[in-house]
């Protein structure tokens, strides 16, 4: 059994009855769309999302079938946004398969995005889950604004550290917010507590982010060497930026000029990595990541033990100890 079949235990029997209601809210009469939602559920991943919904509910009150939907409407939003990102980024994977618009166009791929957030609103309209929308609908809007923002800002390559953490707040931790807010909301909680797990899952996402990008600084399980994949895409991350900001002014631009110019070169690549580890920009973004996790089980900490509250705190510490 691995880490996180653990931390599922107290919800395996309601994820196991989820991931049926989810295949059913996405079924189509049209044989294209039903083919390529098929190929979308064998791709899944961790369940990650419906597995905060779930822990969420029953930390506030307990599962029911409003929980059901609240995670069938996250993950039919995010798997729309999804497809959507491939399009505008022209990926030809998401984790190791090819994206729908590899395999079918980026108009077949766009109408698809469009089909799962309709089916996301209509299953909320449906039930008169209109606060859940609400919630989701939030997470939906700072998402694009912070890919906006990223985008905007990467273009001077300007990102300071308030603006890094404004960018991961709306484009990773609204959603892990709204997972957890819409749990408890589910779950009958008042709206003290619903904006108690909106603020906790917002911490964890900010958390998992950084994590994240610790990973392009850290030694790859295949080659040995960190990836630098980050800075070949000219992303501004808290190691970088904190490298920077430490930096003499002729330093830093010579660092943005290896950045914008020279970023498919391995050597000068490797040469800043070296430079943001020498800075103390891991040890920094690491103590960052640190301080949002424990502010995350410190207000997990005020609801009454439980085994699901116990799960809820294992998959915190997943989130930041994964190993990819």
């Amino acid at each position: 059994m691995t880490v996180l079949d653990g931390i599922k235990a107290p919800v395996k029997t309601q994820l196991e009855a989820f991931e049926q209601s989810f295949r059913k809210s996405m079924q189509s009469n049209v044989l294209l769309l039903d083919n390529i939602t098929r190929y979308i559920l064998r791709r899944k991943g961790k369940q990650m999302r419906p597995l905060f919904v779930m822990l969420s509910a029953n930390i506030c009150g307990g599962i029911n079938e409003s929980t059901f939907r609240a995670a069938s409407l996250i993950e039919l939003l995010h798997t729309a946004t999804l497809v959507h990102d491939d399009v505008v980024d022209d990926s030809n994977e998401r984790r190791g398969f090819f994206s729908i618009n590899a395999l079918w166009k980026n108009k077949i791929a766009v109408l698809v995005g469009d089909y799962l957030l309709s089916k996301g609103l209509l299953l909320s309209l449906d039930n008169n889950d209109f606060n859940l929308l609400k919630i989701v609908s939030e997470a939906t809007r700072q998402m694009s604004e912070g890919e906006l923002l990223q985008i905007e800002k990467a273009r001077r390559l300007d990102i300071r550290e308030d603006v890094y953490f404004e960018i991961i707040s709306k484009k990773t931790a609204s959603l892990i917010a709204s997972c957890c807010a819409c749990g408890a909301f589910s779950a009958g909680a008042d709206a003290s507590v619903v904006e108690k797990m909106h603020s906790f899952g917002e911490k964890v996402g900010i958390a998992f982010q950084i994590k994240d990008d610790l990973f392009d600084y850290e030694k790859s399980r295949e080659t040995g060497k960190p990836n630098g994949i980050d800075i070949k895409e000219q992303k501004m991350t808290l190691p970088l930026i904190y490298l920077l900001e430490n930096s003499t002014f002729i330093e830093k631009r010579r660092i943005i000029n290896i950045i914008k110019n020279h970023n498919r070169d391995v050597v000068k690549v490797a040469e800043i990595i070296q430079k943001v580890n020498q800075s103390g920009g891991i040890a920094y973004t690491r103590q960052k990541m640190a301080e949002y996790r424990q502010a995350a089980l410190d207000i997990l900490h005020q609801f009454p033990e439980s085994p699901s509250l116990q799960a809820m705190e294992q998959l915190v510490l997943y989130t930041t100890e994964r190993k990819k």
